[in-house]
């Protein structure tokens, strides 16, 4: 079905509060903002307009927009500032000389199979007897679950090291130490009501943890160990041994985990993504280069977001759709031609994964169009019995990006409804979940996305009672999408300087998006068109120059601009474009007014 024209409120930094989801400071704009930014203008040679971007980044000095454009491995934070970690490298460093049997246990995601093998690979380069184990998604289930306890206790290790997961696993933690097998855990999810007795506790959010950045994902932690352990003169000696890559080689893994885990793309997580990004462009490991191969993508700048909606899905779907240790097996794999035939794989199940999400997805929209009552929600709530439980998460994103609700997704699986809960920014939907805690089996996650289990009889009680808690905390606002512009500018300003800075603004995530411009009455040159599926282009001009631009899935805009008798307000970002061998600016439009 056509998708309608979607309004969205623009808001400008002077309208806006400072929130946790936002950099910008209370006075942005203000005297003292604007003070900051001239003396940058002065300092770094750049527009007013950059300067401003960057102090709404927080950068407001020069030592910091040297460390923000040129980010340096030394800019990293002494791993030993986290709680617990002379703990779980002095029990590492023993497992290691004594050859005891080391079990990694990862989560199923791209975070928990990039930590995986981040940390599998690491021990077994320092000599240590470690193996790794990746749980089955359906048979058992999320993270240190029974079944995942029982493998455990079967593999006769006796050190496991849990990655993106183990924090709310306090029972079965409990089950492992007693039966003699020491936990150090590597998480950064939200902790349970108390911490797991295990032998050591890696969560920066942890309470009592005073490592000074809160937001690393798991496979971030992970590196966090690693960069401790090798501090040891004994691992030290073995790793330089194994070979002559340095710790730095394996901040791929930790740039494939953080920017598909959408954490904040700031302080220390820019830092790691930077560095990692530069080593998968310049060097990638067997498994990425095949899986850069088969997806089709070139081999030219390989940038956080093609790792985000091209690399990522392709990872995750074979632990969608089967067994998630092949994912840890091809990321480690030393050999191309292994690695490219099981990249092949990847993309075959990709494909499988993208069927049973459109299936899901449209038999979901149906639903919601059918409903008038549950239109009216604030929420959706929705209970399939034989939607596949590897694409719930996918559609319950979807169907949060056409209906701006939260949005839960729930399936069967061995007579439970188990499901996958996504937000919209301002809502935190963990803390939603915890205020229904008494209708749930079991929940965890982050402020934007959530697993939960419910009872098959209790799943109506349970719609009820999330619908409640988000009518209670969900304003019109909140219910309203934004584009949050961080700049008017005349097109004028963007000089071949200009963009070649803007284009240092990267990496680009949460906390540190693309930054989007409004023009304001901005001619229009030439008729638009669509192209391809539903994308609009068009040409405008101001002041005597003309840009392209193309609005993504905004094919539904056409009318609107071919109505408009003046000029029209663009919300965009800047992007480039290959021209005559020429790279030009182009302007890729959010929004029209």
């Amino acid at each position: 079905m056509m998708k309608p024209v979607r309004e969205y409120r623009w808001t400008f930094p002077h309208e806006r509060m400072q929130t946790d989801e936002s950099s910008l400071p209370l006075d942005s704009l203000g005297n003292e903002a604007q003070g900051i930014a001239k003396k940058l203008s002065d300092e770094l040679n750049l527009s007013m307009t950059l300067c401003e971007l960057l102090v709404s980044r927080g950068i407001d000095s020069f030592d910091k927009a040297k460390a923000f454009f040129r980010p340096d491995f030394n800019d990293l934070h002494d791993p030993f500032l986290m709680d617990g970690m002379e703990r779980a490298v002095e029990r590492i460093e023993r497992a290691a000389a004594s050859k005891e049997h080391v079990l990694v246990y990862g989560d199923y995601d791209v975070d928990g199979t990039n930590g995986t093998a981040l940390l599998w690979s690491f021990l077994k380069r320092v000599g240590a007897n470690v193996t790794y184990f990746v749980p089955d998604r359906i048979k058992d289930g999320y993270g240190l679950s029974p079944s995942g306890v029982e493998h455990v206790k079967a593999s006769g290790a006796t050190l496991l090291i849990t990655v993106d997961c183990g924090i709310t696993a306090v029972e079965n933690i409990e089950t492992v130490q007693r039966s003699g097998i020491d936990v150090v855990i590597c998480d950064h999810h939200e902790p349970a009501d108390r911490l797991p007795n295990a032998y050591a506790v890696l969560d920066p959010i942890k309470p009592g943890c005073s490592y000074p950045f809160k937001q690393l994902c798991g496979c971030g932690v992970a590196f966090k160990l690693l960069q401790a352990l090798i501090t040891r003169d004994s691992i030290r000696t073995l790793f330089e041994q194994g070979g002559d890559q340095p710790l730095e080689s394996y901040l791929d893994f930790v740039t494939l985990a953080t920017t598909a885990d959408i954490v904040p793309l700031v302080g220390e997580n820019r830092t790691l993504v930077s560095l990692g990004l530069n080593l998968i462009n310049k060097s990638p490991r067997p498994g990425i280069q095949a899986l850069i191969q088969t997806s089709g993508m070139k081999r030219t700048r390989i940038s956080g977001g093609q790792i985000v909606f091209i690399i990522a899905p392709r990872i995750n779907a074979v632990g969608r759709l089967g067994d998630a240790m092949r994912a840890v097996e091809l990321l480690t794999c030393e050999s191309y031609d292994t690695a490219l035939s099981l990249a092949k794989v990847f993309e075959d199940e990709n494909r499988a994964r993208r069927k049973l999400d459109e299936e899901a997805f449209l038999e979901a929209q149906q639903i919601v169009e059918n409903s008038p009552d549950l239109l009216q929600e604030s929420a959706i709530v929705l209970h399939g019995e034989s939607w596949h439980p590897g694409v719930i998460g996918i559609v319950a994103s979807r169907l949060v990006e056409r209906y701006y609700r939260p949005t839960i997704m729930m399936t069967t699986v061995d007579g439970v409804a188990k499901g996958s809960a996504r937000s919209v920014s301002g809502f935190d939907i963990h803390k939603a979940l915890k205020k229904c805690e008494s209708t749930l089996i079991q929940f965890g996650g982050h402020k934007y996305a959530a697993g939960l289990t419910v009872e098959l009889n209790r799943v109506n009680e349970f719609r009820e009672a999330f619908n409640a808690v988000a009518k209670e905390q969900l304003t019109e606002e909140l219910l309203t999408p934004q584009i949050r512009i961080e700049s008017e500018v005349n097109l004028s300003e963007f000089t071949p300087n200009f963009v070649n800075v803007l284009r240092q603004f990267a990496p680009h995530g949460p906390g540190n998006m693309r930054p989007v411009f409004a023009a304001r009455n901005v001619q229009l040159s030439g008729a638009p068109r669509i192209v391809g599926n539903n994308h609009l282009t068009f040409k405008v001009r101001k002041n005597g120059r003309v840009f392209d631009a193309i609005g993504f899935n905004l094919g539904a805009h056409i009318d609107r601009l071919r109505s408009s008798n003046g000029g029209i307000d663009v919300a965009f970002s800047i992007d480039e474009s290959e021209y005559a061998g020429e790279v030009i600016p182009q302007l890729k439009v959010r929004d029209i007014k």
